[in-house]
């Protein structure tokens, strides 16, 4: 082989080892509407390129377990803190630098930075402001009232969003108020349940539903849409002994056999600068779960409410507990 030939090979074999270390592949469970404008602006900064690899968050995760280190994977994004927890259990991540975990407090993160949360969301209720007889509802615990019996909507139990929120009651109440909420709830909707927060505001705002236990951001997507829409917010349980509004996280990790850690920390830390959950906010209407970095306008204004004091952790750590008791009570 020619001098020359063997220095253009040479040079080749360099330019493609660097074009696959600036790239990243992430494993989303986020829709990529919520993921795309920030992956956009992250390129544009950095020059690193993602492939967004979406679909459900647990699926992912069990995608990520059984590839082990033959993934291609280099980050994980969940829209649910205890899919995170456990994937940290399976010890499928990396932990980030302490510097970068820092930014976000830590009951919104893993005890051992191998997950940051980057968004939050709080279980509230949507009801319609033509229904006075639901008025009495103050807690996600008055839902079992038998008054609200074919008025109620709520997800299935497969719902991440539900299973945390239930680990939350769980974890605030115990297992036996919970058990009877639970029990109380499935009385009310007889069987019928949604397969998406969307179609409950929809409902609600139709009045084919009086009231709805959502994520609060499901109902400002709606307004955005129909802004004459006959709904409302209510924060749950705000009462001097009361709870507190149940929240969940969405998160990210690096993945424990990642070829190219250093371009997936330069992702994380630009997800959780001030920046980077600016755009998150401004397209998903969640909480930036960065401290001094404002949610969007319309939505209640973090530290203005009562929030439930579980740290996000614990949303792994006892989901097999709270499966447990749905599958008990028989939740559809």
């Amino acid at each position: 082989m020619k001098p020359a030939v063997t220095l253009f090979v040479l040079f080749s074999l360099f330019i493609s080892q660097y074009v696959q270390a600036e790239s990243l592949v992430v494993y989303s469970g986020r829709k990529d509407k919520f993921i795309k404008p920030v992956v956009a602006e992250f390129t544009k900064e950095t020059g690193i390129k993602v492939l967004l690899h979406s679909g459900s968050s647990t699926s992912l995760l069990n995608k990520l377990k059984l590839e082990g280190k033959n993934s291609q994977a280099d980050l994980y994004i969940s829209n649910d803190a205890g899919n995170l927890e456990k994937g940290k259990e399976m010890n499928l991540f990396l932990p980030v630098s302490a510097d970068i975990a820092k930014v976000i407090p830590q009951k919104l993160r893993a005890s051992d930075n191998s997950w940051i949360g980057l968004s939050a969301r709080a279980r509230v209720l949507v009801v319609n402001t033509n229904d006075k007889s639901v008025d009495f509802v103050k807690s996600v615990f008055d839902l079992a009232d038998p008054r609200l019996q074919g008025k109620l909507g709520i997800t299935h139990s497969g719902n991440g969003s539900y299973i945390a929120g239930v680990t939350v009651y769980m974890e605030s109440v115990g297992k036996k108020k919970t058990q009877a909420w639970l029990e109380g709830m499935k009385a009310n909707v007889n069987g019928k349940v949604f397969n998406k927060h969307s179609k409950i505001v929809k409902a609600v705002a139709k009045g084919k539903l009086s009231i709805g236990l959502v994520n609060h951001y499901y109902i400002y997507r709606h307004l955005k849409k129909h802004p004459k829409a006959p709904i409302k917010i209510v924060l749950p349980d705000q009462g001097k002994k009361d709870i507190g509004v149940a929240w969940n996280v969405a998160g990210i990790a690096i993945t424990k056999y990642t070829k190219n850690k250093q371009a997936a920390e330069r992702f994380v830390a630009f997800v959780t600068s001030e920046k980077g959950q600016s755009l998150f906010a401004n397209v998903n209407k969640e909480y930036p779960a960065r401290e001094g970095v404002a949610a969007a306008a319309e939505v209640p204004k973090a530290g203005s409410y009562k929030v439930a004091p579980v740290p996000m952790q614990v949303l792994g750590q006892q989901r097999n507990a709270t499966l447990d008791l749905i599958e008990m009570v028989g939740m559809p």
